[in-house]
């Protein structure tokens, strides 16, 4: 029986909110470890999508912290609430709304935020709504520093992925003969890739001991165990795969016949669901440069989960990029322009074709039940009608298509650890609130660190996977192809950058965010090109406009609801 029933309709209120906190927070923050996979066509996004799902309920639950700290970097003083436990289920409630509505608008909007700063930001709000004390002065998670953050860790980031890809550039895309290089190198990035993530992931675990505790012998081991044993499996397993897809350009190989391993050296190796014959124009592997620009009858897209109609489709030839033309004078693999399907949008693909139906029809009713589960997935992410955008894309130098395919798995695998990580780490951004609440609501007392529920992070895993699937595409659209063009070669680097940032800023206490750090790795990488007209500086713009809105937004929104909840006149 809980101590305070009489504030079972905050409980209920809280949990609501929670539930759109949650979803906002896998709209936005889910969709920036897996923006550039899909923008360099590594993945579609109805396969980012499953992917998300995944990566985030394993996160959440399997590795979700069992302890929830209630007040997120000790921003607001709990001493105020003490013999109010009332007051503190309020407080929390008004927060868990304010990031909530913020999200929500964010997500509208296309702006990428921090979600951690999102909740710091509401509770600043609900703090001094209540008179409780802020933590103003420069010490660890207070608001100086995480102001100061807006800067510092997109700079880091940057600094890192500019640093990784210009080994990439100088080591092997700007070569002589970069795809055999590419063969070369190919095992060592897979092998450092597995060695950081990998201690990313032990190091990131919420309930991991400190770099000191851990000591520096098993972090030797971890690193140089790790290198060696997926240097190991790249020679036995992806060498082999990567030699006859690319080399011997068959067709029928796909990544599921990885597991035969040296039996693909084999000139007739036992092939299990053999591929089809390549793309529709012959190529062994997909053109990660295809011009994304939208033309009357032309729209850049994958072919999406449901296909649609012939007859609802047009064709159009696409002009051949200066870039590619040149790679082709080159010798390097590029595919020729061919024709393309007219991508249909879910409103258009799905309920156009039976508009005039009665809306009790099955047809009719089939049309908008998926409508409702596919519109997410199903849009246009990558492609633009901006002339401005296809200026800054044409200033990004086009590598070897099938140099690009051979970083596509370790880009893949890095987004996925950083999703995992995301999971892991940002899933108390909703939860916590919520478990502060709900647990004075259940014990009568106000304590700043409560116990999580295995349940609400089953919950909030699964929700943070289905806001990515609904509504994360706009966030994919804003931080893809609208910075600079994106190859999978760029992702690795960006994404790898990234989470090389979250590890020394953890480690230096900086409360740094993914959202940033993916952002100032972007620009990085951009930078690169050697040209500043590469980089989309007005996207940006945009984007530093949301982060700096975020703390006085979500804090306005639940200080104001905290204000007029204590000053409501009552009985």
């Amino acid at each position: 029986m809980a101590a305070l029933q009489q504030y079972s309709w905050l409980i209920a209120i809280i949990s609501i909110a929670f539930c759109f906190s949650s979803f906002g927070n896998g709209g936005n923050d889910v969709a920036n470890a897996y923006a550039t996979s899909i923008a360099a066509r590594t993945l579609k996004m109805w396969q980012a999508g499953i992917l998300s799902i995944i990566t985030e309920f394993v996160g959440a639950v399997a590795l979700g912290s069992g302890v929830t700290s209630t007040i997120k970097n000790k921003i607001m003083d709990l001493e105020r609430f003490k013999g109010k436990p009332g007051t503190l289920i309020l407080a929390m409630t008004c927060a868990e709304i304010g990031s909530a509505a913020w999200l929500t608008i964010a997500n509208q909007i296309g702006f990428p935020v921090s979600t951690t700063h999102t909740i710091v930001g509401a509770l600043v709000g609900t703090g001094i709504a209540s008179q409780a004390d802020i933590s103003w002065a420069w010490n660890s998670g207070s608001v100086s520093q995480i102001a100061a953050s807006w800067a510092i860790a997109p700079l880091i980031s940057a600094s890192i992925a500019a640093i990784l890809f210009l080994s990439l550039k100088f080591s092997v895309l700007e070569r002589q003969d970069s795809f055999k290089w590419a063969m070369r190198l190919i095992p060592f990035y897979l092998a450092f890739t597995g060695a950081v993530l990998a201690l990313f992931i032990v190091i990131e675990l919420p309930t991991a001991p400190t770099l000191e505790e851990f000591g520096a012998g098993n972090i030797i081991a971890i690193v140089f165990g790790t290198f060696g044993g997926v240097l190991v499996i790249s020679y036995v397993f992806f060498m082999p795969y990567f030699h006859r897809r690319l080399v011997l350009n068959d067709a029928r190989i796909q990544v599921w016949h990885l597991p035969l391993g040296p039996l693909l050296w084999r000139d007739s190796p036992p092939l299990y669901w053999p591929g089809n014959q390549g793309n529709p124009d012959g190529a062994v592997v997909k053109d990660h440069y295809r011009n994304t620009r939208q033309e009357s009858e032309v729209v850049a897209t994958d072919s999406p989960v449901l296909p649609a109609g012939d007859e609802e489709s047009k064709l159009s030839p696409e002009p051949l990029p200066a870039a590619q033309a040149s790679a082709l004078e080159r010798g390097e693999g590029m595919e020729p322009p061919r024709r393309r399907k007219r991508h249909l949008e879910p409103r258009e693909r799905f309920l156009t074709p039976t508009k005039d139906l009665p809306i009790y029809k099955p047809a009719r009713l089939w049309s908008w039940t998926k409508y409702l589960f596919l519109q997410g997935i199903t849009r246009d992410v990558t492609s633009h009608n901006s002339d401005r955008l296809e200026k800054t894309h044409a200033r990004a130098k086009h590598y070897n298509n099938k140099v690009e395919h051979l970083w596509t798995y370790a880009q893949v695998t890095s987004a996925m650890m950083m999703s995992i990580a995301h999971g892991s780490n940002d899933v108390a951004n909703a939860v916590g609130p919520w478990v502060a609440a709900y647990n004075t609501y259940q014990a009568g007392v106000v304590d700043s660190k409560s116990p999580t529920p295995i349940w609400i992070l089953v919950v909030a895993g699964f929700l943070l996977g289905l806001g990515f699937w609904v509504v994360g595409w706009k966030i994919v659209a804003a931080l893809g192809n609208k910075i600079t063009q994106m190859s999978p070669t760029r992702g690795y680097a960006i994404e790898l950058g990234a989470a090389i940032t979250v590890l020394l800023a953890s480690r230096l206490s900086l409360p740094v965010s993914t959202t940033h750090c993916l952002t100032g790795a972007t620009m990085g990488v951009s930078l690169m090109n050697f040209t500043l007209e590469a980089t989309n500086w007005r996207q940006l713009a945009f984007i530093f406009l949301g982060w700096v809105l975020t703390l006085p937004a979500a804090g306005m929104i639940s200080g104001l609801l905290m204000v007029m909840a204590l000053n409501t006149p009552h009985f």
